[in-house]
């Protein structure tokens, strides 16, 4: 997700866009600051993949075993 400060200032970009008086220089900067959140994004996304995801349930149990504690009941 985009900071507000990032948000207003594509808000500025567009309006400039759409009115034809965006510069180079903003364009430069827009097109940055639009891959940098998307690079941070696509790391951090990549950043949880990798890391292993504790279980709350503990180990997984086979169906037998599962219909083994029914039998119990």
């Amino acid at each position: 997700m985009t900071s507000p400060e990032l948000q207003n200032q594509i808000a500025i970009w567009r309006q400039k866009a759409a009115a034809n008086t965006l510069s180079i220089e903003e364009m430069r900067e827009a097109i940055a600051a639009l891959r940098g959140s998307r690079k941070s994004a696509s790391e951090a996304s990549a950043a949880s993949k990798a890391k292993p995801r504790a279980s709350s349930r503990g180990p997984s149990r086979s169906a037998d075993d599962l219909l083994k504690d029914l039998e119990g009941l």
